[in-house]
């Protein structure tokens, strides 16, 4: 195997509210994470990602040490962190190229006895099929772009086959099943695209999946409509919901609508949290940040929702809503368009950084996951960065 390295973009307004709590690399294009699309298409594995200081604690089961950047020396794949790529691995010879998608770099074979030193302006170029991320938005372009591929290559599976008592509209075969449990009464409309069922994950009765759909492993469907949608591992998801992504290990598990929008990692939606997803003028939306207005040419975008925010019941959210990490929206006005990190309610007042450890502390164990030393010193040096922000 290659070694890869993941080189993380500058801090800029676009990748909020993610970029305050994860390496853009570990955000998901599709069914796979941006990082894992890297190693598919180099046929590599992460040694390191290139990111910023507040991140380089960053721990997290299965996600490489971040750090400063650093010069490489081959054999190894220098990828950027803001571009998804897809179609088959590029032939990589004996000679230190650019990897180019329409005209930009996106990445640097380095072949042995080479190194990269953050240049290579003058290697000849070898171009690559993939998705140029200009932003958080560009996640929901990325799924519709991925998402029926990625749903697609899971058809060739063997998978356990529909339970009994389950309805398909469409062909059987699209519905993959890879020892998940699915009630009977769970109905699969495949039409569009398939169905995926990973291990572990549970669908009850009463819910409708509408492919390209994928369910990720140990996330539990509680019923509702969801259709053309990524579920992230270890979710509970209920309702409907439309053209999303969660990132995983977020809960949704009462009524209300969220579509077009990316969850991110420890997310709770409130019982009845709905989303809007499209202006009363059909105009495009747009990102509000501290800095200004963020364009993203989109007609259709929900709400952007950072890492461990949480919502009270019954909270809408208008087009193009961006919640920061750690933000508990609640109160009785309706939320700004951009909601400031670790945000408490409407009063203006924030978390406290003993609360939100505090917090974490209780809700990460429910999923099993251990709030080890690490991981405390990871959420608080997130903390720390966010809040100055």
């Amino acid at each position: 195997m290659t070694d890869l390295y993941l080189l993380e973009p500058e801090p800029q307004p676009a990748w909020l509210p993610f970029a305050d709590a994860r390496p853009i690399c570990e955000l998901r294009a599709g069914v796979w994470l941006i990082r894992e699309r890297w190693e598919a298409i180099g046929e590599a594995t992460t040694v390191a990602i290139f990111g910023p200081p507040h991140l380089q604690g960053f721990t997290e089961d299965g996600v490489p040490a971040v750090r400063e950047r650093g010069t490489v020396a081959g054999p190894a794949i220098v990828g950027r962190s803001d571009f998804a790529p897809s179609g088959v691995p590029p032939e990589l010879g004996r000679q230190a190229v650019r990897l180019v998608h329409e005209g930009e770099t996106v990445g640097w074979w380095v072949p042995e006895r080479e190194r990269w030193e953050g240049d290579g302006g003058k290697w000849p170029a070898l171009e690559i099929d993939g998705l140029r991320l200009h932003g958080s938005y560009d996640l929901v372009n990325a799924l519709e772009h991925f998402l029926p591929p990625d749903a697609a290559d899971f058809t060739r599976e063997q998978g356990d086959g529909v339970p009994d008592g389950c309805v398909v509209i469409g062909d059987p075969t699209d519905v993959v099943i890879l020892g998940g449990n699915v009630e009977p009464g769970a109905v699969f409309d495949v039409r569009q695209g398939p169905v995926v069922v990973e291990q572990h994950a549970y669908v009850m009765s009463g819910s409708r999946l509408e492919g390209p759909v994928y369910v990720g492993p140990g996330t539990e469907v509680l019923g509702g409509t969801i259709r053309g949608s990524v579920l992230g591992p270890r979710c509970r998801v209920r309702g409907e919901v439309s053209a999303t992504a969660f990132l995983g290990y977020a809960n949704k598990a009462h009524e209300g609508f969220v579509g077009h929008s990316v969850i991110g990692r420890w997310v709770n939606l409130g019982a009845g949290t709905t989303t809007s997803n499209l202006k009363n003028t059909y105009g495009p939306v747009r990102l509000r940040s501290p800095s200004g207005t963020v364009e993203t040419g989109r007609q259709f975008l929900g709400s952007l929702i950072g890492d461990h925010a949480k919502t009270a019941i019954g909270t809408q959210l208008d087009t193009g809503t961006v919640v920061g990490v750690g933000a508990n929206i609640f109160g009785a006005t309706r939320p700004p368009k951009h909601v400031p990190p670790f945000a408490w309610g409407d009063s203006g007042e924030r978390v406290t950084r003993d609360a939100f450890l505090k917090i974490a502390g209780r809700v990460l164990p429910r999923r099993g996951v251990t709030v080890s030393e690490e991981v405390r010193g990871m959420l608080g040096a997130i903390y720390d960065h966010a809040a100055r922000g």
